[in-house]
């Protein structure tokens, strides 16, 4: 079997000296696919985003990108090796425009960045058209698309979405969902964390459900929709 585009294989840790909160995790993404991380609160899904984006200690496991391992490697230095991650609060410069955000998000970029722009605006006509305006007076799902896309503007290898669709309503939801459907369909490794799990299941390549820091379920997303016990357990029957 070939290995995925990016994993992060048997990850176990936590945050500084406190116990951990990940026991052999187990994640992976290839290009062109969705895969999701779902489970009960506390279960350790965000954590589990944030060991693959090197913000916490992995005492054992590794993560490899692009059959690079990467485990030693500051966030930022991921973002250089093409980790895109879009966090689930604070990810948008309130005060910037719209554009400006964006802009912000190539900042490691040294060549013309104005077509990667154009994608953004076309993926998000929201966007374009509320350029000019601070991305804080936006509504939720008008900012969570400033913060994908800004994370776009990297032109990353994979794209990290850690909730996106937290305090939406369930029609931008659905919205953000095709968005994100779009940009796997360009060939980019999409892996997000949420909460939604019955919907995020239904667009899901690949799926992970994680209990107390560890893999419960894996399969593609149809299978665990099928699955009794994880609908009943995880999706309410």
């Amino acid at each position: 079997m070939t290995q995925p585009f990016l994993i992060g294989d048997q990850m176990t840790g936590g945050y500084g000296r406190g116990p951990d909160i990940l026991h052999g995790c187990t994640i992976a993404v290839n290009p062109g696919e969705i895969a999701v991380i779902v489970g009960p609160n506390g279960a350790g899904k965000s954590t589990a985003m944030k060991a693959l984006f090197g913000m916490l200690d992995v005492r054992s496991g590794q993560v490899l990108l692009d059959g690079q391992d990467i485990s030693a490697l500051s966030p930022q230095d991921r973002v250089r090796q093409g980790m895109g991650f879009v966090p689930q609060v604070n990810n948008i410069f309130p005060s910037m425009s719209v554009e400006e955000n964006l802009e912000m998000g190539a900042f490691i970029r040294t060549d013309d960045i104005s077509g990667t722009m154009e994608q953004v605006y076309t993926l998000f006509p929201i966007l374009k058209d509320k350029r000019r305006q601070a991305a804080g007076e936006l509504s939720g799902g008008q900012r969570q698309q400033v913060a994908v896309g800004r994370a776009l503007m990297t032109k990353p290898k994979v794209l990290m979405l850690d909730e996106p669709t937290a305090g939406v309503s369930p029609i931008v939801m659905d919205e953000l969902f095709d968005r994100i459907i779009e940009v796997a369909r360009t060939g980019l490794p999409v892996l997000m964390v949420e909460q939604n799990a019955r919907q995020a299941l239904e667009i899901a390549d690949r799926a992970y459900v994680l209990v107390q820091g560890a893999n419960a379920h894996t399969g593609t997303g149809k299978e665990l929709l099928a699955d009794p016990e994880v609908r009943r357990s995880f999706l309410g029957g």
